[in-house]
């Protein structure tokens, strides 16, 4: 007669951990594409592709796009926000990411939206690059016209 063997599973006893409260927002630029979580009770950290937001975005003028619309509303110190972006260039990026944490503010407060919209951090920017078009070298670009 063979052996059986049965397997047990363990089952945990404990209760599945609360997950934190968060709120979600797309920001978008050019070819960026920013996904955005604010959580409204935290310390004031950003991290970009789980990286800390100063060494995923080392230049200044990066940083300062990124806190724009915290700086704005005051909210800068009161809340983490993690975020995964992705496409696009550094600049791109940034912009979208502006966009994404407006967005996400006007949802955690309805009274932030008009602040927010004079500001300009609400509207989408819509520019992308234009398409090449035949006969041309770039989009607009005509080939240098010879006489003879």
């Amino acid at each position: 007669m063979p052996k059986t063997v049965t397997k047990t599973k363990e089952v945990s006893k404990e209760a599945p951990k609360a997950k934190e409260q968060f709120i979600s927002a797309v920001g978008r630029r050019k070819r960026a594409i920013a996904s955005i979580r604010l959580f409204a009770k935290g310390k004031g950290e950003i991290t970009i592709n789980k990286k800390p937001a100063k060494t995923y975005l080392p230049d200044f003028e990066m940083q300062k796009i990124i806190n724009e619309p915290l700086n704005l509303v005051d909210l800068g110190s009161k809340v983490n926000i993690s975020i995964l972006v992705r496409g696009g260039g550094k600049r791109g990026q940034a912009e979208a990411i502006r966009h994404g944490i407006a967005r996400a503010l006007q949802k955690l407060n309805k009274d932030l939206r008009k602040t927010l919209k004079v500001a300009g951090f609400l509207t989408r920017d819509a520019r992308i690059k234009e398409r090449k078009k035949p006969g041309l070298k770039r989009a607009r670009r005509a080939p240098q016209w010879a006489k003879r």
